[in-house]
């Protein structure tokens, strides 16, 4: 699989790689085997980045990404982010270096290791990024070798701008996908600019790029796509990007007539991501290894033609751009 360098960590990674929400919980139930089964199937399909996060199944999803790296033989690796500071009250002074040091403890414990490759800050509220004493600390753990490097996941383009103006952030997280255009504008020519990797998350839109979904489908009560379709758990951006459950479904019709005859619509989605320079990684998740080895194909197609984008960025401007661009 083609590598990008992960921002200012310096490591190389697939530009596909595995986003673990999924194998944790908030998407259904997903056996361990099972989950195991994904893992392995994605690794041998070229991924060598996984990202999860301590409140994923309350540290499930760590402790099996870490069951699964313990077992690859010597000499196979995979880069695995993970997160923190959800496990608290979403208060500004809920991050600082005795949670943070908490927090890193128990992802260590879970995933197995001393030190982690990459720890991001999971969505904190926007004065964090304004506030030295923060970055401080997280600079304090990398001296420490509890972590190589940090990053953070974002909501909004005005927190990407905010963390890549800090010196020391490695990456960063961000919703980018076909139904959200607005990082083309500001956050990932900054990112490239300044050597910030930036890690595309929520690339399928919830499922709903995958073209595998319409008016009938229905979800689990278990599965945020059922629970968080208006922001009652978290923030509503991360469910469906956002976007009105219909709206977003006409805008898949009308994206699928785009489609390249060689691709899934979900490779094509991951394509479009792929074909911008600044992402230097897109994390889908997959629930079984069809999904999984799918989703790590797309990285083999030919880019999109120049026609093809500005198609894709038509269906957004004429019907999705008023009701999500201004909010994220």
């Amino acid at each position: 699989m083609q590598e990008r360098i992960l921002g200012r960590t310096g490591v190389p990674v697939g530009v596909v790689g595995l986003g673990a929400w999924q194998l944790g919980a908030d998407w259904g139930r997903v056996d361990e085997d099972e989950a195991l089964a994904t893992l392995i199937a994605a690794h041998e399909a070229g991924v060598t980045f996984i990202d999860t996060a301590d409140v994923y199944g309350d540290g499930r999803s760590e402790r099996i990404v870490g069951r699964f790296v313990r077992s690859l033989p010597q000499g196979r690796t995979v880069t695995v982010a993970t997160k923190m500071g959800r496990r608290g009250p979403q208060e500004p002074g809920e991050y600082r270096l005795d949670n943070f040091k908490a927090w890193n403890d128990r992802s260590r414990e879970n995933l197995g290791v001393d030190t982690l490759d990459l720890v991001q800050l999971h969505c904190p509220p926007t004065e964090v990024y304004r506030t030295d004493e923060v970055f401080d600390a997280l600079d304090s753990m990398v001296e420490e070798k509890r972590m190589k490097s940090y990053g953070v996941s974002v909501e909004t383009v005005e927190e990407a701008l905010l963390a890549i103006a800090r010196p020391n952030v490695a990456t960063v997280q961000i919703i980018f996908n076909m139904l959200r255009l607005k990082p083309l504008e500001e956050a990932l020519p900054a990112a490239e600019k300044a050597g910030v990797g930036i890690i595309a998350r929520v690339p399928l839109a919830s499922g709903l790029l995958s073209g595998r979904y319409d008016e009938a489908t229905t979800f689990g009560a278990d599965d945020h796509r059922t629970y968080n379709r208006h922001g009652e758990a978290f923030d509503q951006g991360e469910t469906f990007s956002g976007v009105d459950y219909g709206t977003g479904l006409e805008a898949v019709r009308r994206l699928a007539a785009l489609r390249p005859d060689d691709a899934t619509m979900a490779q094509f989605a991951l394509r479009w991501i792929i074909d911008h320079p600044a992402v230097s990684v897109v994390i889908p998740g997959a629930r079984n290894g069809e999904q999984a080895r799918g989703n790590a194909a797309a990285a083999e197609l030919p880019s999109l033609t120049p026609e093809a984008h500005a198609a894709v960025r038509e269906v957004y401007d004429g019907l999705l751009r008023e009701s999500v661009h201004g909010r994220w």
